[in-house]
């Protein structure tokens, strides 16, 4: 039950990163990768929700590996964080290349901190 929560997850996270990222891009363009950031800071805030009612009990067992390493496993971005972050390196865009870390970083802290503090609410 495991293995088979984890790869319905993993297929329904790359589907949705493909889906929300696609949305982004279109709309805000590429200059700066906002369809990465937005897709890592909603992922710390799922997490942090799933992970929280997980330890509390709240949901089935098998949620969380299905969520947490399936889902968002394949959800979250940071390989591509760090190879959009290098290309503006290379590009001599150190500005957006510093607030994508910095702002990275800091965002997915308070994504899973709100996720906490809402799975507690729950």
């Amino acid at each position: 039950m495991t293995y088979l929560a984890i790869s319905i997850g993993a297929v329904l996270g790359a589907n949705t990163r493909f889906l929300i990222g696609g949305w982004i891009s279109e709309r805000l363009g590429s200059a700066f990768p906002f369809s990465t950031f937005f897709i890592n800071v909603s992922g710390s805030l799922v997490i942090g929700i799933v992970l929280g009612l997980a330890s509390d009990r709240i949901m089935p067992w098998w949620w969380r590996p299905g969520i947490a390493v399936g889902f968002l496993g394949s959800y979250t971005t940071f390989s591509t964080f760090s190879y959009e972050t290098l290309n503006l390196i290379s590009e001599g865009s150190y500005v957006p290349a510093l607030a994508n870390m910095g702002g990275s970083i800091a965002a997915a802290l308070l994504g899973v901190f709100a996720g906490v503090a809402i799975a507690r609410l729950i």
